[in-house]
C-alpha cells in the first residue's frame, strides 16, 4: 500500500473539518489538489473512506480504521521529532490538550506561566463539554485530558493535581443571604439552577444529593458557568458551581456564597490520558511542571506560580 504522509495528514484533516474546501483552507492548498490526493489515497487502501450525501460528508468504517492508524503514526513522529529536539538541547514541540469548560478559567493562565518558561512550545488547546472531552480521549486524540470526574469505562491513568471545591450561590438579594448558618434541608423548597447532566459539576454535585437522601427542585439546565450565574443574579434560583467558575470575586457582587453545612463539596481535577500512551517529551515537560506545582501548593490555594485565582 502506497501512502505518504502528506495524504496522511490531509485525510486527518478532512476527517476533522468534513469538507474538502475546509481542508484546502486550513492545510494552505488548492481544493483540486485535496481532492486529488484523497482519490490517490482512496485507490492505495481499496475502500471508500468517505462519502458525500447531500452536502454532508461522512467517513466511511474504513476511514475510521485509517484515522486512527493515521493519528498513530502521527503521534510516533510527533514523539521522534522531540526527542531529536531534546538531543540537541532543544524544548520545543507542540502540546496538545483538552479540557472541560470549567477548566478555562484556570488552565490558560498556568498554560501561560508553562510557556513562558519553554517559548519554542505550541499549545494547541482544547475546550468542550465534558462529553467531548471524552470522545477525544476515547479517540486518544490529545497528549493529556484535564477534567474532574474521571470516566470508569476508560482504561486510563488519571492523577489529582488540583481541588475543585463546589459551592452554592444565590443573588444577594435572596431570603437566605443574610443566614450565618444553613443545613441542606433549608433548601429542601429553594429551586437549582444547574449544570447539564452528564457534566463533572452534576455528577459530582447530584453524588452528593444522593448520599443525603436530598432531592434538589431543578428549576434549569445550564450547559455555560456564565448563563448560570445570570440566571441566579436575576433570581431565579440558586446554584451549585465550581470555585474556579466563580473567579477572585462573584459577578460585580450581585451574587454570594450561602455558607450551608457540608459544603463546599469536596471535588478535584485530574489529568488523565490512555493508559499505555507514550507521552511526547513535551507532554512529559508539562506533566512534570503540572506536579511540581501541585508540590509546590500543598496546603495553600495554588496561587503563585501559576496566578490562578480561587
Amino acid at each position: 500500500m502506497n501512502v505518504t504522509f502528506r495524504q496522511l495528514k490531509l485525510f486527518l484533516a478532512l476527517v476533522e473539518l468534513r469538507s474538502l474546501t475546509a481542508v484546502a483552507h486550513s492545510m494552505h492548498v488548492t481544493q483540486p489538489t485535496v481532492s486529488m490526493q484523497m482519490r490517490d489515497l482512496q485507490d492505495a487502501v481499496g475502500l471508500p473512506l468517505y462519502e458525500v450525501i447531500g452536502k454532508q460528508l461522512y467517513i466511511t468504517a474504513a476511514g475510521e480504521e485509517l484515522a486512527i492508524a493515521a493519528r498513530a503514526m502521527t503521534e510516533e513522529w510527533s514523539v521522534f521529532g522531540q526527542k531529536i529536539a531534546a538531543m540537541q538541547g532543544l524544548t520545543q514541540g507542540r502540546l496538545r490538550l483538552a479540557v472541560v469548560s470549567t477548566a478555562k478559567y484556570f488552565v490558560p493562565r498556568m498554560l501561560g506561566a508553562f510557556c513562558r518558561e519553554f517559548p519554542e512550545i505550541d499549545i494547541a488547546l482544547e475546550v468542550q463539554n465534558r462529553d467531548g472531552v471524552l470522545q477525544r480521549l476515547r479517540e486518544n486524540r490529545d497528549d493529556l485530558t484535564i477534567m474532574s470526574m474521571p470516566p470508569k469505562d476508560l482504561d486510563i491513568e488519571q492523577e489529582i493535581f488540583l481541588p475543585n471545591p463546589l459551592r452554592v450561590i444565590a443573588a444577594v438579594s435572596h431570603p437566605l443571604a443574610a443566614r450565618k448558618r444553613l443545613k441542606l434541608s433549608d433548601l429542601a423548597h429553594e429551586r437549582f439552577i444547574l449544570r447539564e447532566k452528564g457534566s463533572g459539576t452534576r455528577l459530582a454535585c447530584d453524588r452528593y444529593f444522593s448520599d443525603q437522601g436530598f432531592q434538589a427542585r431543578v428549576r434549569l439546565e445550564l450547559g455555560s458557568n456564565e448563563a448560570i450565574k445570570q440566571a441566579v443574579a436575576a433570581e431565579m434560583g440558586i446554584a451549585v458551581l465550581s470555585q474556579h467558575a466563580l473567579g477572585e470575586h462573584l459577578v460585580d457582587e450581585s451574587l454570594l456564597e450561602l455558607p450551608v453545612a457540608g459544603f463546599p463539596i469536596h471535588s478535584n481535577w485530574y489529568i488523565v490520558y490512555p493508559k499505555g500512551k507514550r507521552l511526547t517529551p513535551v507532554a512529559q515537560k508539562f506533566l512534570s511542571y503540572l506536579q511540581a506545582s501541585t508540590r509546590e501548593s500543598e496546603g495553600s490555594a495554588f496561587v503563585g506560580r501559576h496566578d490562578v485565582l480561587l
